[in-house]
């Protein structure tokens, strides 16, 4: 009699268990889509210009009917760099110039298509591809409001390296170490020996410059707030700072295997010009405060990705 009852129990525990697993495959088919698609791993780094990048390629590759799987707001270059050499994500947007320097320790080039020639075969390398650059050249500026321009005669970066000992500095994450941060300004205009140099927030630079907690602050050149804010771009008359177009970097597996993913972020590149990224982000942190998924969500209904 135990025999049985263990016989019996055993054939539910093994009806359980088929199952369960069909169950399982069922549930796995339907993440994958009904295109069959391979879910498509989306990461970026930890501002506004980077959010919207990366819902725009997500839901662009939604659309296309690849599942999503975001993996936004990283952290800085290096971590979102590891973690696509890793496997954690498929893509991320990358900037030429910090791709050239700051991953590659190349030395600084003023052309944008050398810098983008030199990225894209260093990154070959490494079995990642990059794929076209935008039209947008998101490079580093020094900016300050346009009373304390005005009071310290600032026009350009030679400018602010010598009164730089009278002025208050809002540095961001990075940019203290970078070679093509305040070491590499050091080296090649001398002097940027501020009075005080303050680390702040990525999102909270510009509100201590307008709310005149410091003087100067390293800004993006499509930063909505520096249009927004009117406030002044040093010029780097040294023409220090190489180009920084933003361009995906993907695994090379995930390209080869899915060329349509090189297709759909070719075409959204094409579209993004410097005009467009800094009204794109002004959305965001202008007085709108868009979210980035609905800024990412309008721009692709007007360029015809979404119906």
């Amino acid at each position: 009699m135990k025999n049985r009852k263990w016989y019996v129990l055993v054939s539910l525990m093994f009806i359980v268990t088929i199952f369960a697993t069909a169950c399982g495959e069922s549930s796995s088919k339907s993440t994958a889509g009904e295109s069959g698609k391979p879910t498509i791993k989306v990461g970026s780094k930890n501002f506004t210009e980077q959010f919207i990048l990366g819902e725009i390629y997500a839901q662009a590759f939604e659309a296309a009917g690849y599942p999503v799987e975001r993996k936004l707001n990283l952290g800085g270059t290096l971590v979102a760099y590891e973690a696509l050499k890793s496997g954690d994500i498929d893509l991320y947007p990358e900037y030429t110039g910090t791709a050239l320097m700051d991953i590659l320790k190349g030395e600084p080039l003023g052309d944008g298509d050398a810098v983008y020639e030199e990225v894209k075969a260093g990154m070959k390398n490494e079995n990642i591809e990059v794929l076209n650059k935008t039209g947008f050249n998101n490079t580093y500026v020094l900016v300050a409001t346009k009373e304390v321009a005005e009071k310290y005669n600032l026009k350009t970066l030679t400018d602010l390296s010598e009164k730089a000992p009278e002025l208050k500095f809002a540095l961001i994450p990075e940019f203290g170490e970078r070679a093509d941060g305040l070491p590499g300004l050091q080296k090649t205009y001398g002097g940027f020996n501020f009075k005080n140099a303050q680390l702040f927030e990525i999102g909270l630079k510009y509100r201590a410059l307008t709310s005149g907690e410091v003087d100067v602050t390293i800004g993006f050149g499509t930063d909505g707030q520096i249009a927004g804010f009117n406030l002044v771009a040093l010029e780097d008359d040294k023409n220090f700072w190489p180009p920084y177009h933003a361009a995906p970097l993907v695994r090379q597996s995930v390209v080869e295997e899915n060329p349509e993913v090189a297709e759909i972020l070719n075409k959204i590149n094409s579209l993004l010009t410097d005009d467009v990224m800094a009204s794109l982000n002004w959305k965001a942190d202008g007085d709108d405060k868009e979210e980035p998924s609905a800024i990412a969500k309008e721009f692709l209904k007007e360029n015809g990705f979404l119906k």
